[in-house]
Order: C-alpha cells, then structure tokens, then sequence
C-alpha cells in the first residue's frame, strides 16, 4: 500500500511502515478499505491467521481473524491526544468449555497490552473491550452445534518524537509504526495459540 502522494507526510510515512511490515509466516495481512468518515486520513489492513494444513486436508485452517486500521487527523482529535491513532480487531474461536471463564477478558487484554510492552511501541490512551460471545445453530445447517468466539477491539495513538525536519513538511513527526504493527501481530499470534518463532508446534489449537 502507498498513500497518495497528497496525503501528510506523517501519514504517508505511518503507511508505508505499517505496509512494510513482514509478520510470521502463519499471518496473511492484505490491504483492504478503510473506513472514511472517522478522520480525513485512512488506511486499512485484514488480517488471518492460518494453520499449516494437515495431511489430508486440502485447506489451512483459519485460527483467528482481524484488522487494522490507521487514522490520521492533521488538526487532532481531542480523544486521541494525537494525530495519529491504530484501531484493532481480533477475532479467536474458543472451545466451548473455556468460554465462560470469567478471567478471559482480563487475560485477552493483557495480550495487547503485553504486546505493546514487549514491542517496544510508546502509546497513550489505550482503550477497548473484551466480548465473548455463543451461538447455536439450530436446523439444517452445517457447522458444530455451538461456536464460542472471543472478539478483543482496542485502539491506541501511538507516542512519537518531535518533527525531524525531514521531506516536504518539516512538522512532520517520524512516523514509523513498526512497533505498533508488530504488537498487533504479536496478539494475532497469541489468539491463535501459536508457539514462539522458531519453537516447533504440534499442531496449531483453538484458543481454550
């Protein structure tokens, strides 16, 4: 992905970090839409992770779902205390019997924000929600009777330095959102159950 050559340069610096980003082989990110009424700049990213397929089975499996999404409001946004701002969703089926543990969503949380931590990337008003939720299929329709899913929504602004002076706007912070994109990974990674890089699995598990 490439922002227009109109578009701020801290916003097209912000997108071509994120665009850059090369996540472990089980994560597939592809650019998508953005959302356009949230702020006048925007840039969006769906991402999968995938199981390696097993013997037989012509498909991966899908472990989790989500997205990524960056805003940018030059003015900035009272809320944001910024101009920048990451908008995620994570999206992970559970075993129907961990479903209703009442520690997931403090647990689910700590993903992100131990993803933050760990990756190095400053943020400031960090916020979302944790839900889990069941549905039962009634009918002739296929699939398990139940499935349990675990949706974790956040959003952050990422802290970064003062204008460097570089390029044509010389406000322009150094936006490099590296850290920010390899946190959402990381949570991508750990909803999935997948083991740490270079530690070999037995085969990938439904998040429980």
């Amino acid at each position: 992905m490439t922002a227009p050559a109109t578009a701020p340069e801290t916003f097209r610096r912000a997108v071509e970090s994120l665009a850059a980003l090369r996540p472990r082989p089980e994560i597939e990110l592809a650019e998508m839409r953005p959302p356009q009424r949230l702020a006048p700049w925007s840039a969006a990213w769906s991402a999968e992770v995938v199981s390696t397929a097993a013997a037989g089975d012509p498909e991966p499996e899908v472990l989790v779902t989500g997205r990524l999404v960056l805003l940018h409001d030059p003015e900035g946004q009272e809320a944001w205390d910024g101009t920048l701002r990451l908008v995620t969703f994570v999206r992970a089926e559970l075993d129907p019997e961990h479903a209703n543990d009442p520690m997931l969503p403090e647990v689910a949380w700590s993903w992100l924000t131990g993803a933050l931590e760990e990756s190095g990337a400053a943020a400031t008003a960090v916020g979302g929600t944790v839900t889990q939720t069941s549905s039962v299929r009634f009918g002739d329709i296929s699939g398990p009777a139940q499935v349990c899913d675990l949706e974790l929504r956040a959003s952050w602004t990422p802290v970064l330095p003062d204008g460097d002076g570089d390029g044509d706007d010389p406000t322009a912070t150094a936006a490099d959102l590296t850290e920010h994109g390899g946190a959402f990974t990381a949570v991508l990674a750990t909803a999935a159950g997948l083991p740490p890089v270079g530690v070999a699995s037995l085969g990938a598990r439904r998040l429980g």
